[in-house]
Parts: C-alpha cells; structure tokens; sequence
C-alpha cells in the first residue's frame, strides 16, 4: 500500500472515532444504546485503548446444537501452562435475543482484569424454553471445568458472571445443584456469582412479557425463581442494581440478598445510584466506565472469591 493510502485509511479512521466520540459525549450516547450490545462493541474497540486483552477461541462448541457454541477472552499476556481465575459470562437479551461475539467488550473488560473470560450462546426462545437455557448454561460451565486447565484457567477457580436474563442463568446454578450435576460436573465448582440487574423474584408474571414466553407454562412457576433456591451454604452471591431500572426492578437483587441472607449465607447488595437496566452492563465498555464502578467492584468481588486455596500442610514422617 502506497504513503498516501495508508493516510487515507488512517484519515477515515479518525473520523470515525471522532463521529463515536461526539455520539458519547454530544448528546448521542442514547442512539449507540439502540445499536445494543454489538453498537456498545464497536465504541469498545474504537475507544478502548487496545491491548490488555485478547480473542483465544472464537466459537467453539460446547454442545452439539448451533447455539452450542462459546468465545473465550484471555489477558494479552497469558499463557497455556497459567493457571488463571475463570469467568463464565452470561448475557441478557429476555431469553430471546443475544449473540456472544456482541459481548467483546465484557470479555475484554474482565480478561483486562486478569480473568480467562468464557461467553457462550445459548438457546433462545422462541425455539427454545425454560429450562433449556438453563440446561446450556450447565453444559458450557461443564465444558469449561474439563478443557480451560489446556487454557491458561484453572478449573478450580471458576466463577458465574452475568446480566438481566443471564445473570437469571447464572443464579439458577449456583442455588439449584441439579443443573451442573446433570451436567456431568460438580455444583461445588462454582466459587461465586456476580449478578448485574438479575430477574431472581419475579411473579406474578405480566402476561405476555418475555419471562411469560420463556417460562409462563412451567408450574409450579416457583421452580423458575432464583429466590425459590436461596439457601446457606449456596456460593457468594454479589448482587447489583441500578436505583433507575424499570425493566428488572431493583426489589429481584433486594429480596434474594434478603434470602440467601436469611438461610445464613453470604450475599453482597450494589444499588447503584441513577444506573438503569442497560447502564450497569455497559459500566463494562471502555467509553461507559464512569458510568459507576460496576467493573472494578464486580472484579475485586470475582477476585476475592476465587482467591487461590492453600493446600494442607502435608504431616511430616515420623
């Protein structure tokens, strides 16, 4: 390529990060928010500095179905003998909508902290339904306990991450033992889950709302709520909110930190001040950090729990 057409490429390039910065800061932040999670995406690319993270694997299956399917994002400079924290990431979209190579700026987010970060697919209604999703979630937990050890992860630290509806598939792991057993994989793997605007409390459901699509017909319909689960000895669960989301109330994080509380366990509530429902997820994209600290306490919360275990002291000979 010719002088001049690698200034005309870097030209067009300005430009269009010069049109996302005045889409950020002019006002249009909003019309970026309408593109979803692939828009949010894109400013993570353009304006998040590069470097700290890289793409591992890029659709590998898990399972055998289309939706089967799961990315991994790693620090830049991880290796194949670390033995790094795991992060399964699930993302929102009502159990209707969403695509993991959307969710690049969660996964670099959290492999900047220091994660090998796993976001699967999984099925979706109207093709799928309750538990199906749930049933996916399991697999690509269980799919990651057997192979990120050949990563750079260790297998024996791994912890949920979600938002809305995958922090709904997140939840259901870590409080009904059933899922990751069926599985083929112990419950006990899951060191701790941090849930951003989860749906765990949520009947009556309105009629004909997507939760009504996805789970409506199952009875008794408490089988479906996180908070049906709550018990004591379940993972650390950190549960945020935004005080603005009209979308999943805020009272869904409330009322299971109350349960798992209750049944004697350890649960952490983040009410974020003025942060709605797409804010506290897009906290997670370079150019929407100063939105709230949903990142770094969310990392500090996943750190934490998935602190390396000391081995015994083996007792010396006699």
């Amino acid at each position: 390529m010719t002088d001049a057409g690698r200034k005309g490429r870097r030209l067009i390039k300005y430009l269009f990060i010069l049109l996302i910065l005045l889409l950020l800061f002019g006002g249009g932040a909003k019309l970026i928010v309408a593109g979803g999670a692939k828009s949010l995406d894109l400013a993570d690319k353009l304006l998040g500095g590069g470097g700290g993270a890289k793409l591992l694997l890029a659709g590998q299956p898990y399972g055998r179905g289309a939706r089967q399917t799961l990315d991994i994002w790693v620090p830049e400079d991880a290796r194949e003998g670390n033995r790094l924290p795991v992060v399964v990431f699930f993302y929102g979209g009502g159990w209707n909508s969403g695509e993991r190579a959307s969710y690049g700026f969660a996964g670099r987010a959290l492999a900047r902290q220091g994660f090998v970060t796993v976001i699967p697919d999984y099925r979706l209604v109207p093709r799928a339904y309750w538990p199906d999703y749930i049933e996916d979630s399991a697999a690509a937990v269980a799919w990651t306990r057997e192979h990120v050890g050949k990563l750079g992860g260790d297998p024996d630290r791994i912890a949920l991450m979600g938002h809305s509806a995958g922090a709904y598939n997140a939840a259901m792991l870590a409080l009904d033992p059933q899922w990751l057993r069926a599985a083929g994989t112990d419950p006990a793997v899951i060191r701790g889950v941090a849930g951003l605007a989860g749906p765990y409390d949520f009947t009556p459901l309105e009629k004909g709302g997507r939760a009504d699509k996805a789970m409506g017909k199952i009875r008794p319909i408490e089988k479906t709520q996180p908070v049906s689960f709550a018990r004591g000895d379940a993972p650390p669960m950190w549960l945020a909110t935004g005080d603005a989301d009209d979308i999943v109330r805020p009272r869904n994080s409330q009322n299971l930190a109350a349960a798992i509380e209750r049944a004697g366990g350890a649960a952490t509530l983040r009410v974020y001040p003025g942060l709605g429902h797409t804010g506290i997820v897009m906290a997670l994209a370079a150019p929407f950090g100063g939105k709230a600290p949903v990142l770094d306490e969310a990392g500090d919360f996943l750190r934490g729990v998935t602190g390396r275990r000391i081995a015994p002291v083996e007792a010396s000979p006699q």
